[in-house]
């Protein structure tokens, strides 16, 4: 089986996002729009959209949100058949959108479907024998399904590719332990992509430029971090660009990072890349799949919540 040929896993958390909504109905009450969301999920159902074969894996809930995200998945053609059905209730996110669309959550995470992962559970992606397995936020330092969730990454290390996202999300998870594992995730890592709030989380007052070094120092060869509107940095075991984002009308920044992971992904993915170590990488291929997940994600923030685009919607050639 080639590179392209093998599927990209995805392991994760589905979060239902809330989303404060106008009362219209003159009352004191406050009305919640529920969207389907989750990190993971969300960079599943962009790759997917974007014709790369997917599989999620996750505890899905059998209660109203896991329905949701039954649909969601289904609809995006992201596979489910390894997800385990789950007695625990959804994560439930509530949303505040600020003027400039950014999201701060409060979360209800409390015994939820998400974390209780067990290494039976997660045999199935074993045999799936995927090109690349994407993972990270809570997932990896909520317990007790964490051990087995890095016990995973250590196995498929040989002939997967790895990439991880800390989505650092400090009300749920203290920094701290991020930042104490983070070493350990980088010797498992092939690709490290977070955002500048991650870094400020897990090296305040570091610039990009110095924390990718660290990164590169503990093993992982390939950095991106992710600059909001001002694009993306990319770090290809030391050799750096920065990357502009495309100028776009920000409806809100929900799912963008995840969206520009699913860009990024995609791009190594077609063009064979994935599989194993990357070193097939030429720095332009490096720069072209960043340019192109920054693509993904810029046009994710022209619309409400974490719905990614679809390969036909973009006004491109690269896919």
């Amino acid at each position: 089986m080639t590179a392209t040929r093998r599927p990209v896993a995805v392991l994760g958390e589905c979060v239902a996002d809330a989303f404060a909504a106008p009362d219209t109905t003159g009352g004191t009450g406050l009305r919640l729009d529920v969207l389907p969301g989750g990190g993971p999920a969300n960079t599943a159902v962009a790759l997917a959209r974007l014709g790369t074969p997917t599989h999620l894996l996750a505890r899905l809930s059998g209660d109203v949100f896991g329905g949701l995200f039954r649909r969601r998945l289904a609809a995006s053609g992201v596979r489910t058949d390894l997800c385990p059905d789950a007695a625990e209730p959804s994560t439930l996110a509530v949303a505040d959108l600020g003027p400039d669309g950014a999201a701060a959550y409060s979360f209800h995470a409390e015994n939820t479907a998400d974390w209780q992962w067990t290494a039976r559970e997660l045999a199935p992606v074993r045999r799936l024998d995927p090109a690349c397995l994407h993972t990270g936020s809570l997932t990896l330092v909520r317990e007790p399904g964490a051990a087995a969730v890095e016990e995973l990454l250590a196995e498929l290390r040989p002939t997967t590719t790895i990439c991880l996202d800390p989505n650092v999300r400090p009300l749920l998870v203290a920094p701290a332990r991020y930042r104490a594992r983070l070493p350990r995730w980088c010797g498992l890592a092939d690709i490290l992509r977070l955002s500048e709030d991650d870094l400020a989380h897990l090296h305040p007052g570091t610039a990009p430029e110095t924390a990718c070094d660290t990164w590169h120092r503990a093993g992982v060869p390939l950095v991106v971090v992710t600059l909001g509107g001002a694009g993306a940095l990319v770090s290809y075991d030391g050799v750096r660009a920065r990357v502009p984002a495309p100028p776009v009308d920000v409806v809100d920044t929900v799912g963008a990072g995840d969206a520009f992971t699913a860009g990024l992904l995609h791009r190594l993915h077609t063009a064979g890349a994935l599989g194993g170590r990357l070193d097939t990488l030429s720095t332009a291929l490096v720069r072209e799949a960043v340019t192109f997940g920054t693509r993904v994600a810029a046009t994710t923030c022209t619309v409400r919540g974490a719905n990614p685009p679809r390969a036909e919607d973009l006004t491109t050639t690269t896919v």
